[in-house]
């Protein structure tokens, strides 16, 4: 059994949600905004725009990185709305996981006329 499928689940239904109502063609701030909101209507628990730390041999670096959603206190949701996922966007789930010392991450691309996602492990793989 998948680690945290009943979350992950009941996340990619709210996406699915927003997907629907709004379908493909808006900026990623508006799919967001969305997804909060329907967060909140299912009684999702989330944080938005969740502050990353990163450190460097125990020192924490200056740079901060935010997580569009981060959900049942063990989830990070990063949102797209592109053409197409790239390596790049699944690399930076794997390090905002790495960098909260979590293992399950959803990218979510509201891009396309259906609802792309990858639920990606600390690992690197895609379950």
């Amino acid at each position: 059994m998948l680690k945290f499928k009943e979350q992950t689940d009941l996340i990619l239904g709210a996406c699915m949600e927003v997907h629907n109502e709004l379908k493909n063609g808006f900026l990623e701030p508006v799919y967001q905004e969305a997804l909060e909101r329907e967060f909140q209507l299912q009684g999702i628990p989330y944080e938005r725009e969740k502050k990353l730390n990163i450190y460097y041999k125990g020192e924490l670096l200056k740079k901060e990185y935010f997580a569009d959603f981060y959900c049942f206190d063990n989830i990070i949701v990063e949102l797209k709305a592109v053409s197409r996922l790239e390596s790049e966007h699944k690399a930076q789930v794997i390090n905002y996981l790495k960098a909260i010392n979590k293992e399950i991450g959803l990218l979510i691309n509201f891009g396309k006329s259906s609802l792309q996602w990858e639920r990606i492990s600390i690992f690197g793989l895609t379950i």
